[in-house]
């Protein structure tokens, strides 16, 4: 019988104990801005959402949707490329597999935790949306969807941990299924709405699903290098062949996104109903979000630092990826507010909807949102430590007959006449 603390090289809450004090105001930082944030979304919702808001009739989505966006693709962005390794068989991403799942989770519940505060009643919506399902209702389908994402994900997890490659591959299939199902159901969910000419058609739906993948490839190298500088232990071979892996990936899928960057200045520029928003990002109001986020933070300089770092600079790649993470929050800011800046009453040439329409967030907006981060920060740093970097305790566990897997780190057992490689194929086959 094997300690199942040390087969999931869970160290639990001593190991915070025994944290260096650098490390403790860290967290402690993360855990005083989490408690900031739901403190004054609370007292948003007593005061009134009206009250404290920015959001206007007009432009009815503010930070807060946009913050949820950021986590909710970046959640499932991660289960993309943790997939790639646990799910499909390849073996260099193997390694990051547990780290991304567990950090898929917390995005997912930092995301939750925003739009908590976006919702009048959420447990009323909760409660409605299971006894008063309305199939025709995009919205619906989000948060059914995402409610059965995550349930797959955190059993996914718990298999992970377990080192049960079967089922935790299964759980992986369905939550990366239902995980895409949800997030091109988001982009349908402005895609679809006919009113806002700067979302409306088939663009989104596709566009997030390769930006999500591209978010979860940065996130992964952001927590993976950040882990690196917390424990250098946790980079060996295999970890640093995962991360150049990812890495190349990450500049292809910044590539993708570049390229649909650019047909969609192109094409918005000879639209009638997106010009005005697409011209205030390349010289209105939009512009330093737009160009210097976005485009240069967000996209250009990552993919130079990327290349350069070979895939093995883990500083650079840090750094890179760091910076990419901020971008990638103004590309999700640029979605959902300038698409509602243009009047509904613009098209017809109401003299009054000549203009752009303008919104600030609100104090209340911005600390609800830091509420999210803040726990996905706390979140992240304790299971660093109390799950030990995402390693197992190998000196300890590895009963007889057992070797660790050169692929995904776990224990493997070989069958009689079986080399290692083939057992590793027999435990991680596919099909």
């Amino acid at each position: 019988m094997v300690n199942i603390s040390k087969k999931w090289g869970f160290h639990g809450v001593e190991a915070l104990k025994n944290a260096s004090p650098k490390y403790k105001i860290t967290m402690g930082f993360f855990a005083l801005m989490a408690l900031a944030g739901a403190a004054v979304g609370l007292q948003a919702m007593i005061v009134g959402y009206h009250h404290v808001y920015g959001v206007t009739r007009e432009i009815s989505w503010g930070l807060l949707i946009s913050a949820y966006i950021f986590c909710v693709v970046t959640s499932t962005g991660l289960c993309i490329i943790s997939s790639i390794g646990h799910v499909f068989g390849g073996e260099a991403f193997m390694p990051i597999a547990k780290r991304a799942v567990f950090m898929s989770i917390m995005f997912m519940f930092g995301g939750f935790c925003i739009i908590f505060f976006d919702i009048e009643n959420p447990f009323r919506m909760a409660i409605w949306n299971v006894i008063s399902p309305n199939f025709v209702s995009n919205m619906w389908w989000m948060g059914t969807l995402y409610g059965m994402y995550l349930v797959f994900m955190i059993i996914e997890y718990y298999f992970l941990l377990d080192q049960n490659h079967t089922l935790s591959r299964l759980m992986g299939f369905f939550g990366l299924v239902v995980g895409i199902a949800a997030h091109s159901n988001l982009g349908a969910v402005f895609g679809m709405l006919h009113g806002r000419p700067f979302w409306y058609g088939p663009y989104l739906p596709i566009y997030f699903i390769f930006s999500a993948a591209m978010s979860g490839g940065c996130a992964i190298l952001f927590f993976t290098t950040l882990g690196w500088k917390i424990n250098p232990e946790i980079m060996n071979q295999r970890m640093e062949r995962a991360v150049k892996a990812v890495t190349q990936v990450t500049i292809f899928l910044i590539s993708v996104i570049i390229f649909f960057t650019i047909w969609k200045i192109i094409t918005g520029m000879v639209s009638e109903g997106k010009h005005l928003v697409i011209m205030s990002f390349l010289s209105g109001d939009y512009a330093i979000n737009f160009w210097v986020f976005e485009v240069f933070l967000g996209m250009f300089l990552p993919l130079y630092l990327l290349i350069r770092s070979r895939g093995n600079n883990f500083n650079l790649i840090m750094w890179a990826t760091g910076l990419m993470m901020v971008g990638i929050f103004f590309m999700r800011y640029d979605i959902v507010i300038p698409g509602q800046m243009e009047s509904v009453y613009h098209s017809l040439g109401v003299v009054e909807a000549e203009d752009m329409l303008t919104y600030t967030p609100s104090f209340h907006e911005i600390m609800a949102s830091l509420f999210g981060i803040g726990f996905i920060g706390l979140a992240y740093f304790a299971g660093e430590k109390m799950l030990n970097g995402h390693q197992l305790e190998k000196h300890e566990i590895v009963p007889e007959g057992g070797y660790i897997c050169p692929g995904c780190g776990g224990i493997h057992y070989m069958e009689e006449g079986e080399t290692e490689e083939d057992a590793m194929k027999r435990h991680h086959r596919v099909w």
